[in-house]
């Protein structure tokens, strides 16, 4: 074995190299540092924005997991409420006028398009359009 460390490539987190050192790092890790893991890369593979990087009153396509699922009113207008994580930092999601809709539920996967709003300094999309991800996926 060599002393020298190995260069990474710019931008990319330096990982373990062997097939052990991996197996042993995922043992050591988390069962939410692993669901994070994942849920980045399924945003990478998708093509989306990581929510981490979405910035107020930027049109964005973000995709992850459902959290929790809350009704909540507006100004006497019923909301319902969803906190949308994809592993970097969490996004809430919206609906005014509802009060349910079938298939929005924690645990669920979905991909939301809209306008990022930034509401007491957390990033917000309202009504956005939304499409949820296949069962068997998950």
């Amino acid at each position: 074995m060599s002393a020298v460390p190995r260069f990474e490539k710019p931008g990319r987190a330096a990982k373990p190299s062997g097939r052990f050192r991996r197996m042993l790092d995922r043992l050591a890790s988390s069962q939410e540092d692993l669901e994070s893991e994942e849920l980045q890369e399924d945003t990478h593979a998708s093509g989306c924005t990581r929510i981490s990087e979405c910035t107020d009153r930027q049109i964005v396509k973000v995709t992850g997991t459902l959290r929790t699922v809350t009704l909540r009113p507006r100004a006497g207008v019923p909301a319902l409420e969803a906190e949308l994580f994809d592993g970097t930092a969490p996004l809430d999601v919206v609906w005014l006028g509802r009060r349910s809709i079938v298939g929005i539920e924690p645990g669920r996967k979905l991909i939301a398009s809209g306008r990022v709003a930034m509401t007491h300094g957390r990033r917000v999309l309202f009504n956005p359009k939304y499409e949820l991800r296949p069962l068997g996926k998950e």
